[in-house]
């Protein structure tokens, strides 16, 4: 997703630990590093890896992300194909009480009437303790052929040489050289000087990603609408679009 390379940001590393010729911190060392911070990146503000995908749906409720995924972000929509089709129905997301109260029999493929299982998703259920996996409504029937339109949060790929670029969005490129440098100043923690910059790069980590998320919201163009938005989660109340 990124076009900064191993070697842009270990440049900037170097600068500050003042070792350009690599004789404490080697560049296989440090590229682990920055490795370990795209995945904190990712964790801490899963749309730094944000993917846009058509998935083909299984049959029955239970759907899964791809297996490079971290995180379901949304669903947003039905598709026609798997690719180049259009888009077609938006799906809502919903709560498992509510739905669980309304149909009990959602995911029982023999019901009939709104549960019914089918080929065109009305609804999606998701629990955050199972970030993986999602449910639909109604159920995808056997024999469907079934797309829907996922914003997933992908797991970063490792920087296998300097050459690589990194897998998240460059503007988080600030947060990969602090987090280096605090696993580069930790190393040598015994020290009471380095332990203390390690904690302060730890710190500017944190901050920066904490207000890079208060300055999305800001950004978001539901912002202007009446109602609130909440950083990294589900928008306010919004207008329904006019006619």
């Amino acid at each position: 997703m990124g076009t900064l390379t191993g070697a842009n940001l270990l440049s900037r590393v170097e600068d500050i630990l003042q070792d350009a010729s690599n004789v404490r911190w080697s560049e296989a060392e440090l590229l682990r590093y920055i490795n370990d911070g795209q995945r904190e990146v990712v964790n801490l503000r899963p749309e730094a890896s944000a993917t846009t995908f058509v998935s083909t749906l299984a049959t029955g409720t239970l759907q899964s992300i791809p297996t490079a995924g971290f995180k379901l972000l949304k669903v947003v929509r039905n598709m026609s194909a798997a690719s180049g089709g259009t888009g077609k129905r938006v799906v809502r997301l919903v709560d498992f009480d509510s739905l669980n109260t309304q149909e009990p029999d959602w995911h029982d493929p023999d019901v009939t009437g709104s549960a019914a299982h089918g080929s065109v998703v009305k609804n999606y259920a998701f629990d955050p303790d199972d970030p993986r996996n999602y449910y639909v409504y109604p159920g995808i029937k056997s024999g469907s052929n079934a797309y829907i339109e996922i914003v997933y949060s992908k797991s970063p790929t490792d920087l296998s040489s300097t050459s690589s670029t990194i897998a998240i969005d460059d503007i988080f490129g600030n947060a990969l050289i602090d987090y280096t440098l605090f696993r580069s100043f930790q190393k040598d923690s015994e020290y009471a000087a380095n332990a203390q910059r390690a904690g302060t790069h730890y710190q500017l980590f944190i901050a920066s990603l904490s207000q890079g998320g208060q300055a999305k919201a800001l950004a978001n163009p539901n912002f202007d609408y009446k109602g609130t938005t909440t950083i990294g989660g589900a928008s306010g109340q919004v207008p329904p679009p006019t006619a």
